[in-house]
C-alpha cells in the first residue's frame, strides 16, 4: 500500500461522512470511483479534500446538481469565478426565502401554543391553524 492509501473506514472517520454516504456519492459519480486493492477501496489525501468540500457545500444547503456544478467549475481556473459567484448568490436568494417561510411558519406556531396555553377556545388553536388555508 501507498503511504496516503486508506481504507474507507479511516476516510469515513477523516472526513466525518459516513461510509454508506461516501458509496452514494461514488455510485452516482459525485465522488471517483477509487482505486482498489482486490475487494478493497484505497482512498488518497486528494480524496480527502474532495469529500471535505462535498460535505461542506451540502452542509451549506447546494443539491447534489448544483455540487457537482461546483466540483466542475472548481477545476476551470479563475476564469470559472463569474459563473460561481451566481450559482451562488442564486442559491443564497433560496436560503432568504426559506428562512423566510421558516419564520412565518414559527409565527403561525408560536401563536398556536400561545391560543393554547391560553385555553379559551373550544377547539384546539393548533388544529384550528393547520385546517385554515
Amino acid at each position: 500500500m501507498m503511504m496516503d492509501d486508506m481504507a474507507i473506514g479511516a476516510f469515513s472517520k477523516r472526513t466525518g461522512c459516513a461510509i454508506e454516504t461516501i458509496r452514494f456519492y461514488e455510485k452516482i459519480g459525485i465522488l471517483p470511483k477509487p482505486r482498489r486493492r482486490g475487494r478493497y477501496r484505497l482512498y488518497a489525501a486528494n480524496d480527502v479534500a474532495h469529500l471535505v468540500f462535498v460535505r461542506r457545500a451540502r452542509e451549506l444547503g447546494f443539491t447534489l446538481d448544483e455540487v457537482r456544478a461546483l466540483l466542475r467549475l472548481g477545476g476551470s481556473g479563475p476564469d470559472a469565478c463569474g459563473e460561481v459567484r451566481e450559482l451562488a448568490a442564486t442559491h443564497l436568494q433560496d436560503v432568504r426565502k426559506r428562512i423566510a417561510h421558516l419564520r412565518a411558519m414559527e409565527r403561525t406556531l408560536a401563536n398556536a401554543v400561545r391560543l393554547c396555553d391560553a385555553g379559551e377556545d373550544a377547539t384546539c388553536p393548533l388544529i384550528q391553524a393547520l385546517s385554515t388555508p
